[in-house]
């Protein structure tokens, strides 16, 4: 298969992918402790009703008084592997809390971020999501991402609305009230690993994923996916993460002769097996098509160390959902952000990040929710996040807190444009959307290599 400089693949044209236009979750994951949240669920039910009760003469709950903080809660993993999705989170929490307090703050109230740390395990995940239900009197979570399906019980059954980037397929067609998911779920994104695959010229692919929960949900409809299209997988399997050598992997995958290699494993792990798979392979690498995890610095860092610049920026491709970094809500984003130092460290690495800019999104969804709800009480304003973000003939688009506001006071109906785009939410609390294929220079920088439509994804899925 010929091989460019722009992502590993030469475009064939022609098929589905006739909508990829050459352009530039946090992952999902089944619970381990089902139990314990079950239980939980039952002795947190009275604690909720109470944390977020009855709404005050403002507007608030009773959690707040007039002078109070709205509390928004940042749950994701703070510590371990994918420590970096914690900052990636509140990045977005805290600039748009900045920007909501400098428009005069939410009925009265002053809004606040707090991290809620799952170390990505939900052994952790939900003692942490129960303390804070239980003292933190949170009006609306951001999250829960990878821990959601023993943690979003518990929310749910405290009757707090949670803006999810959760991928886990257990929530395509959730019948819960108060989850709403801003992201594509990670099935949709084994499809769009397929369909970018198959259409830059992989017909026989390999997938190499690690044996956790979270990086198996991408996997079935890959491999649907892939077959549907007319693409052979030759090769399936699960690395033990972290492991010192891969050799014996490394070995079937060359006999294989794959044409690319689908992945998503921790940075180390993906560093280790890709090196040996040079080593054996005569110093050749193949194109590497990986999800959304892959996309990081950390892994960027660790795989470039292995493979080299040179064979990273021609071989790699990340697809994740696409949000274009351009428009007038992303521009009051990113400009609020990059003046936020002090409480984002390094925030210009956060001005694409698409989750970034997502739960920026979903705090100014929940907070113009309560505005056209006058309430903070969650139980009172949920149904109103559909009033600020569904299209309808006499609504004025608006693209922060500030100009919602200002509209919703005057009695106009609004639908939020934000710095992610438009969020158009289904009868399961569900949104798609587009993903794009991302690379690096030799030098580093991050590239735009292309997008994968929403219709592609649509297409496949049908």
């Amino acid at each position: 298969m010929n091989q460019d400089q722009g992502g590993g693949f030469t475009e064939p044209g022609g098929g589905v992918m006739d909508q990829l236009h050459v352009l530039r979750r946090r992952k999902g994951g089944s619970a381990r402790l089902m139990a314990v949240s079950a239980v939980s669920v039952v002795l947190l039910a009275a604690c909720g009703s109470t944390a977020s009760g009855s709404t005050s003469g403002t507007g608030g709950s009773s959690a707040q008084t007039s002078s109070g903080s709205v509390t928004f809660g940042g749950i994701s993993t703070f510590t371990g592997s994918s420590a970096s999705f914690g900052p990636e989170l509140m990045a977005g929490c805290y600039t748009a809390v900045d920007l909501i307090n400098k428009a005069g703050g939410i009925l009265g109230h002053q809004a606040s971020c707090i991290p809620i740390n799952t170390n990505g395990d939900p052994a952790d995940a939900v003692p942490a999501v129960s303390k804070a239900i239980a003292i933190d009197h949170l009006s609306g979570v951001l999250g829960p991402g990878g821990t959601a399906t023993a943690t979003a019980p518990l929310l749910e059954a405290a009757g707090i609305t949670m803006l999810a980037d959760s991928g886990d397929s257990a929530f395509n067609k959730t019948t819960d009230t108060y989850f709403w998911r801003i992201t594509p779920p990670d099935s949709a994104g084994g499809l769009a690993l397929a369909a970018w695959g198959y259409e830059h010229g992989c017909k026989t692919g390999v997938a190499v994923f690690s044996n956790t929960t979270t990086a198996q949900t991408s996997v079935p409809t890959l491999l649907s996916g892939f077959k549907r299209l007319g693409g052979t997988m030759a090769l399936n399997f699960q690395l033990v993460p972290d492991s010192s050598t891969y050799e014996s992997q490394v070995a079937r995958v060359i006999a294989a002769h794959p044409q690319c290699i689908f992945t998503e494993a921790d940075p180390q792990t993906d560093a280790t097996f890709l090196s040996e798979f040079k080593q054996l392979n005569n110093g050749q690498m193949i194109p590497i098509v990986g999800t959304e995890p892959t996309i990081t610095t950390q892994w960027q860092k660790a795989v470039t160390g292995a493979i080299g610049a040179s064979q990273m920026a021609k071989y790699y491709v990340g697809v994740q959902p696409y949000t274009p970094a351009q428009g007038q809500a992303w521009s009051i984003f990113n400009k609020e952000l990059l003046a936020n130092a002090k409480q984002i460290p390094n925030p210009s690495q956060w001005s694409s990040d698409p989750y970034s800019m997502t739960d920026y999104d979903g705090i100014n969804i929940m907070a113009l929710a309560m505005l056209e709800a006058k309430s903070t009480n969650p139980k009172v304003y949920n149904s109103d996040i559909l009033s600020v973000t569904q299209p309808g003939a006499n609504k004025v688009d608006v693209y922060s807190y500030a100009q919602g506001k200002a509209l919703l006071a005057q009695g106009k109906q609004i639908r939020l444009v934000g710095s992610g785009g438009a969020v158009d939410f289904n009868q399961y609390h569900n949104f798609g959307g587009a993903f794009s294929g991302n690379g690096y220079t030799v030098g580093g920088s991050p590239t735009l290599v292309g997008v994968v439509s929403a219709a592609v994804i649509k297409g496949l899925s049908s």
